[in-house]
């Protein structure tokens, strides 16, 4: 369904080279290598998942594109993109590539894209995708949204729809790029599932020489890398979460939660309010504006259920709340709701484990 057309670039932009989308075919996820567990990131894998859709969709193949300066790594990364999806990656290994420097990577990416124009060009919006994304955007000065949690095909024109939540998340953007290729779209870990894991799918693997490009020399030295020390699993990675909200209040109240997530053997999270009131980092925030979770268990305590948080847990297997307000809209996306003072509930709970801890010794 890839519609090929036409645009008058001088009508548009004069002082920017001229890009007719119909030069432009192939859907590409750009890879990262998750350095401390030395294999492709997950949510790399994840961002196969929309590009196989739009590209069953736009009728054309999921390519990946992976940089880096360990060969065998990056190899075993390709191996895992076309078990997960991907018809073909594309590998450009140079020693010039350590230590990751943004600027750097950007730039090798920015020149490969224009190689090849692919249509579309989809980033994970981790850390380091938040960073290329952005700067390949204004290299190559095509359109980027951010943040996305759905995509689709504008079946008049083939222009890809990235759809993502604005204005406190009361309502849907469909936003497109209709002149400009490719278009250049990001969404946060968990938005999306791991497609499943094909170990017999084939596809090729493509390694460019890196002398045919320009990599740059960096304008900024990294001094130290410090991998910070964690006592428990991020969030997004948890299967168990407590999370808290303002209704929570204090402190002393996130104890209780921390209590009843260590029996269940999960973590601890909290929503923008709590960690807006100090009672909870930023890195435990879920939502929009956090992380979004994909837990076998999602406990919400004290959350009204503002649709920015309702974003991040639309993965989770079982959400149940626990709020005094029976109209809250958190039950609207609940499997289970408990109405009532959360002090009292959550006690209880914790009775519940610890006896069924103690009979299970």
């Amino acid at each position: 369904m890839s519609k090929k057309k036409e645009v008058n670039c001088e009508e548009l932009c004069p002082e920017w080279e001229c890009t007719q989308p119909s030069e432009y075919s192939g859907i590409w996820v750009v890879g990262e290598i998750d350095e401390t567990e030395e294999t492709i990131s997950e949510p790399s894998l994840q961002m196969l998942t929309p590009a196989n859709y739009i590209a069953s969709k736009l009728g054309v193949e999921v390519e990946g594109l992976l940089l880096g300066y360990d060969k065998e790594l990056l190899e075993k990364a390709a191996h895992e993109m076309i078990y997960h999806g991907a018809n073909r990656v594309r590998i450009l290994t140079s020693n010039k590539l350590k230590p990751y420097i943004a600027e750097v990577y950007a730039r090798i990416i920015s020149q490969i894209v224009d190689k090849y124009k692919p249509e579309v060009v989809f980033f994970p919006a981790t850390m380091k995708g938040r960073e290329l994304a952005p700067y390949v955007a204004n290299t190559l000065r095509a359109g980027i949204t951010a943040d996305c949690t759905q995509f689709d095909v504008d079946e008049k024109t083939g222009d890809v729809l990235m759809i993502r939540p604005p204005f406190a998340a009361i309502l849907l953007a469909y936003i497109k790029t209709p002149t400009r290729r490719p278009q250049i779209g990001t969404a946060r870990p968990n938005v999306f599932p791991k497609p499943p894991r094909d170990a017999s799918r084939k596809g090729e693997i493509l390694w460019e020489d890196e002398k045919e490009y320009k990599i740059p020399r960096p304008r900024t030295r990294l001094v130290r890398v410090e991998y910070m020390k964690r006592e428990e699993i991020p969030i997004e990675k948890a299967e168990y979460i407590v999370s808290g909200g303002r209704g929570v209040g204090t402190l002393e109240g996130f104890k209780m939660l921390e209590e009843l997530a260590e029996l269940l053997g999960g973590v601890v999270a909290g929503s923008r309010k709590a960690v807006d009131l100090g009672l909870i980092p930023h890195d435990k925030q879920v939502g929009q504006t956090g992380k979004a979770v994909k837990a076998k268990l999602y406990i919400a305590v004290g959350i009204s259920g503002a649709a920015q948080h309702v974003v991040g847990i639309r993965e989770c297997r079982v959400v149940v709340a626990i709020n005094k307000d029976p109209d809250a809209p958190i039950f609207k996306h609940a499997d289970y709701g408990i109405v009532g003072d959360w002090r009292e509930i959550v006690t209880e709970l914790i009775k519940a484990l610890r006896e069924r801890t103690k009979k299970a010794s």
